[in-house]
């Protein structure tokens, strides 16, 4: 069974976290709590911030956008993550990569992706 996940944020100084079990405390940073990030609720283009998860061969391959969300030094995709019934991988890019990455497969399997100016979006595997 899938653990539920949780990615939170710092409003100060923009520092992420997520969260591997929540033992009920309040996470804090810089003297206040942190805001815990809901995805898909930022006002931006969907066909570019949504990750497209795809299984083949034993893999899951993720690109972010239908239409390849670009990757510039002001904006840009700093991680996908696929969260699925053994845990969670998560790999980090830069604004020189591209907006993609390859996981193996995993049964029951969602994936996210943080795009540093639109927040949390976030795709079932089909």
């Amino acid at each position: 069974m899938k653990a539920p996940v949780a990615f939170y944020k710092c409003e100060i100084c923009g520092t992420l976290v997520g969260l591997i079990k929540n033992g009920g405390g309040q996470l804090v940073c810089c003297g206040k709590p942190m805001t815990e990030m809901k995805a898909n609720t930022t006002e931006a283009s969907t066909e570019k911030h949504i990750p497209v998860a795809t299984k083949e061969n034993g893999k899951i391959t993720v690109q972010v956008g239908s239409n390849l969300h670009p990757m510039t030094d002001g904006h840009y995709i700093e991680w996908i993550a696929v969260v699925s019934d053994d845990g969670t991988e998560r790999i980090s890019l830069t604004s020189a990569d591209e907006p993609k990455a390859v996981f193996c497969d995993k049964k029951n399997a969602e994936v996210y992706a943080y795009c540093n100016l639109h927040g949390l979006w976030k795709a079932d595997v089909k």
